[in-house]
């Protein structure tokens, strides 16, 4: 019974993490048979986070990694740099990009210039900077990707494979964000799993599958440590969005703020899946300090909250009581059309303990927490006019 409930991967887990304990609860299903679901659960999320926390304090007795971001000033690389930081040193880890750095940016850690298309320049930077983790971040989002395929065949097919095979090449610890853009039209549309049909509709997803499937070649064929998850929406005040078809969703506090009105170029009922960056900061974090042996595959799903742009209007009013919005839909409805609405994560929560935090209540205000002293008085100008995305 232990067998089928957990697999035979499971009980080597649980045997090799907690063996006293795993003879105890073999003992107890004789006696309770009826709570063997239960105290397997509950035994399992005490193992996860047993390891977990022995993982985490291990790492604190050795030499913490070094860590290169790409594509570091994007949406996500420099709020994730400024946690690892944190918890690593400022100098164990740096960003790069290729393009300049603003003062605040260059004076707050390492940065280097770094093409993901050039082998040999990434290699020295690996080499010089005896780099342990690589964040690969570099990408050309869904509505930017649409508008010049064939760079972003370049920038996200054959930079995720520079960084891979150099990952091989040094046994570095790899990170590769994928999205839901990876799923489409013939992909359940709403609970999404892990494993489905996934035939993506844009260039992009079409890239991220690619990038998925390799670094799982790569981790069966070489043992690369790869480590991948698929992100909703990002929503963030404290950098601009990168060219996403969710981006109305960050843009939307800017105009609510500037103007009191936003024009969205989806339908009002449009539901996408949508993350704070926060939870997107920390399931990263989370990922990266996981023990190989709680990861039972290299590829979560990751689900937050789900909303359309006329339930985040109105979540939005609470703040910005006098708040309109009108819809002029473009090219990026049938992007989103090919979507899901929400997405399955059980198995990133089962096996190493994701848990989100934002609901959209709580992420619109810290979004005008954020954002208000950036526009100051003018919130709700009575000369305010629509701002389209």
């Amino acid at each position: 019974m232990i067998a089928k409930l957990l697999g035979q991967q499971g009980i080597k887990l649980l045997t090799r993490s907690r063996p006293k304990a795993t003879d105890s609860i073999v003992s107890s299903v004789g006696y309770h048979g009826n709570n063997i679901y239960s105290a397997c659960r509950s035994f399992c999320t005490t193992s996860i986070r047993c390891i977990t926390q022995k993982s985490e304090d291990s790492e604190s007795a050795v030499d913490p990694p070094r860590i290169l971001i790409t594509g570091g000033l994007g949406q996500l690389g420099i709020p994730l740099a400024k946690e690892l930081r944190v918890k690593y040193g400022r100098s164990n880890v740096i960003l790069s990009d290729i393009i300049k750095p603003s003062k605040q940016v260059f004076d707050d850690g390492p940065y280097v210039y770094a093409d993901i298309l050039d082998f040999k320049n990434l290699q020295e930077l690996v080499v010089t900077h005896r780099i342990d983790w690589i964040i690969h971040f570099s990408a050309l989002l869904s509505a930017v990707g649409e508008s010049n395929i064939p760079l972003a065949i370049r920038v996200n097919i054959e930079g995720v494979h520079n960084v891979m095979e150099l990952s091989k090449q040094y046994h570095l610890r790899l990170f590769v964000p994928s999205t839901i853009g990876a799923f489409g039209p013939e992909s359940p549309l709403s609970h999404t799993p892990d494993v489905c049909i996934m035939r993506p509709k844009t260039i992009y997803g079409v890239s991220k599958v690619h990038a998925e499937l390799l670094g799982e070649y790569y981790h069966s064929k070489f043992g690369l440590d790869f480590r991948c998850l698929r992100f909703p929406g990002i929503i963030s005040a404290d950098t601009e969005p990168g060219g996403g078809t969710t981006d109305y969703a960050v843009k939307i506090f800017h105009s609510a703020l500037q103007t009191g009105k936003f024009e969205c170029y989806l339908r009002p009922d449009a539901m996408l899946p949508m993350m704070y960056i926060d939870d997107c900061k920390s399931s990263i974090i989370q990922l990266l300090v996981a023990p190989a042996e709680v990861l039972l595959r290299r590829t979560y799903n990751l689900a937050a909250v789900s909303f359309t742009p006329e339930v985040l209007a109105e979540a939005i009013r609470e703040f910005v009581p006098e708040f309109e919005i009108t819809y002029k839909v473009d090219f990026r409805q049938k992007i989103a059309d090919t979507w899901p609405n929400s997405l399955n994560d059980i198995n990133a929560r089962n096996d190493w303990g994701w848990r989100h935090h934002f609901e959209i209540r709580d992420l619109c205000k810290v979004m005008f927490d954020k954002l208000k002293p950036v526009y100051g008085d003018r919130m709700l100008s009575p000369k305010s006019r629509a701002v389209s995305c």
